[in-house]
């Protein structure tokens, strides 16, 4: 993540915090270093932040650090996942286009 993004890094220690008690809608990108896809989902995540800064919260969260997405279903990488009012309310598996990211994060914010 560049030092300019507007992504934050989502733990298991910050987690409810950040995600749960937001009262934002927050999309979590569940990534790994051996991701092939998660490198390309990775700058779209990072222009939506930029470009909707204030309306959601983009977090990214590394799955060999930490198991919160196990808790949620993370089952294979990249993982998009929404929270909204502290409770998952969608997911995308893979790699979705910048627009329908996009479309589905304002439809839900």
């Amino acid at each position: 993540m560049s030092t300019d993004s507007k992504v934050i890094e989502i733990t298991d220690a910050n987690f409810e915090e950040l995600v749960l008690k937001s009262d934002k809608t927050v999309i979590i990108d569940y990534w790994a270093t051996w991701c092939g896809p998660c490198k390309m989902l990775s700058p779209i995540v990072d222009e939506l932040a930029k470009e909707m800064d204030g309306q959601v919260v983009f977090g990214k969260m590394n799955v060999e650090k930490n198991m919160t997405g196990t808790k949620y279903g993370v089952s294979a990488l990249p993982t998009l996942m929404f929270f909204k009012g502290g409770a998952k309310v969608e997911s995308i598996v893979g790699v979705p286009t910048k627009a329908k990211l996009k479309e589905k994060a304002e439809a839900l914010r």
